[in-house]
């Protein structure tokens, strides 16, 4: 029997210069050297700092486009981009509806995530939220109900309601993960909240959970929301 060993079964793999350039460009950006809102040195100056040819930069500045990591316009220098929570979790957008298609499991496992971290975030809203928050929470509820048999609209509404509740955590992961939940979960299913009857529900349930939020009943009001997306959940279920 044969044995393999690093030395007889190794392979040198030739990397593609675009990639090394990727890589110092990317190294550029972790130590400072380019920082938020600087303008990328020209293709020249990259070119002649690296040793490559023009071709290799642009693969390379193209890639740092796509990830997210700069903004190219033409006609102009390309620009580092400031990173948050929203800028990682956007470039995860068309893996995450790709995999909730092909794997119908997820959907389900997405769900109960949810579940799990609304549950927790309205409890913290029953401690954070003051009258400021209260007054806008319910200018949401009354304009979510203007728009009624207005499917698109209704939507955007009730996602604003809950990404309100998640921004009273003054955490910019938890109010990321909110917003890229919600945009999954209505992008996908929002066909299912069309009927008149599910928006009213909704309506009816969003005010009473805001009326334990602003009474402070942490559990109350989760015990409500835990009930408002089981009855999402079953509703999404219907055929």
């Amino acid at each position: 029997m044969n044995r393999q060993t690093p030395e007889t079964d190794g392979k040198i793999v030739r990397r593609k210069l675009s990639d090394q350039v990727l890589e110092r460009l990317h190294e550029m950006i972790r130590s400072g050297e380019l920082r938020p809102g600087d303008y990328m040195p020209s293709e020249r100056a990259l070119m002649d700092r690296f040793g490559v040819g023009r071709p290799a930069v642009r693969e390379a500045l193209q890639s740092l486009h796509n990830s997210g990591l700069i903004t190219i316009n033409h006609g102009e220098r390309s620009k580092v981009n400031q990173i948050d929570a929203n800028t990682v979790l956007h470039q995860s957008d068309e893996l995450a509806r790709l995999w909730l298609n092909t794997a119908p499991a997820t959907l389900d496992h997405l769900k109960h995530a949810r579940q799990m971290f609304e549950i927790g975030m309205v409890r913290n809203a029953a401690h954070a939220a003051g009258p400021d928050d209260i007054a806008e929470l319910r200018d949401m509820i009354t304009r979510q109900r203007a728009e009624l048999g207005n499917p698109e609209q209704f939507i955007a509404a009730d996602m604003a309601f809950h990404r309100k509740l998640a921004s009273l955590s003054a955490n910019p992961i938890i109010t990321s993960v909110s917003n890229a939940m919600l945009g999954w979960i209505f992008e996908y299913h929002s066909s299912l909240l069309h009927r008149r009857d599910a928006e009213e529900v909704t309506l009816a349930e969003h005010a009473q959970i805001l009326d334990y939020v602003e009474r402070g009943d942490a559990d109350a009001a989760a015990d409500e929301m835990r009930r408002h997306l089981e009855r999402s959940r079953q509703s999404f279920e219907q055929p």
